[in-house]
């Protein structure tokens, strides 16, 4: 059940997208982590690709707002970190052929 629901988040995640780069935060690598304990409780580990970035307000709003339409999620929380660095070995396949990176 916990897994289905890990799924789930992955899925709302995926809806999420990079503004600069169109492509969504999971398949980027700027999720670093997704757990779900068995109260429903989440937590998220997320990363920009630079500590710089102009839209990680946006995106951390947008991540909220898609968490928040799941009702079954008793409370969340949501983890900025930058160990370790981004780099776009963190990418998908899919995210490195749509960046033209493959």
């Amino acid at each position: 059940m916990l897994v289905e629901k890990r799924k789930e988040i992955i899925n709302i995640l995926k809806t999420v997208f990079d503004p600069e780069l169109n492509i969504n935060i999971y398949d980027l690598g700027l999720v670093y982590g997704v757990d779900v304990d068995k109260e429903y409780n989440v937590h998220l580990i997320v990363t920009f690709t630079s500590p710089a970035c102009p839209f990680a307000d946006t995106l951390l709003s947008e991540i909220k707002e898609k968490i928040e339409s799941l009702d079954w999620i008793k409370e969340y929380s949501v983890e900025v970190t930058f160990d370790p660095p981004w780099n776009t070995n963190m990418m998908s396949e899919e995210a490195l052929l749509s960046a033209g990176l493959l």
